[in-house]
């Protein structure tokens, strides 16, 4: 199964825009999106566990660890996940480094075998590519699998304190999740992308 929610990240777009060039000058690292949703997303993982849990046999086993999988496109051809292990550990910094480090050795073939290992949970953009919705295919060993749209600036309305509507340029997304509906209920899964909006759309810091 796969639901989408469309999230409104204009707080972060604004917050990265603020903090974009003294981050990258005292860290040396390109500052994405991409931190800001792994942070929210193992906060939410850790409200619904069993989107972070696997099957073994009969059982399904919830995880204490937040190994994120980050889905990397290769050159010419091909896709590799290697996986952010412990990222509950890590902050905003930490993630970047993380991320940023696994996709370059990824793309130079530099990759371990243990770096594409053990995930718990991945993240896919296609967005990257201009995509605007997709139906990502969930890992083995795992419950979920998150994909992120395109971001881009979209007319939205807006209801202001008066009660009156305006039109407001926003910075958008489609996310889609795609879940085992064997462990996962409908209804889990909205509520983890229901509270991963909510998250994400008054992030402030």
């Amino acid at each position: 199964m796969t639901s989408f929610f469309e999230i409104d990240l204009t707080r972060i777009a604004r917050l990265r825009a603020q903090m974009r060039a003294s981050f990258e000058a005292e860290t040396g690292q390109k500052l994405t999106y991409l931190p800001f949703i792994i942070r929210s997303v193992i906060e939410n993982l850790r409200r619904h566990p069993v989107l972070n849990a696997t099957v073994s046999g009969t059982d399904v086993i919830l995880r204490k660890r937040y190994n994120i999988g980050i889905a990397v496109a290769l050159e010419p051809t091909g896709l590799i996940v290697p996986v952010l292990k412990d990222a509950d550990g890590l902050n905003l910094t930490g993630l970047t480094r993380g991320a940023n480090d696994l996709a370059a050795r990824a793309r130079s073939k530099k990759l371990s075998p243990t770096d594409v290992q053990d995930a718990t949970f991945t993240i896919t953009n296609p967005g990257v590519f201009g995509s605007l919705f997709g139906t990502p295919i969930i890992p083995v060993g795992t419950t979920a699998i998150l994909g992120l749209g395109a971001i881009e600036k979209r007319p939205k309305v807006i209801t202001g304190g008066d009660g009156e509507d305006t039109i407001a340029i926003r910075t958008c997304a489609y996310f889609s999740l795609s879940f085992d509906h064997r462990v996962v209920d409908g209804a889990d899964a909205d509520r983890f992308m229901a509270d991963l909006k909510k998250t994400l759309e008054s992030v402030s810091g």
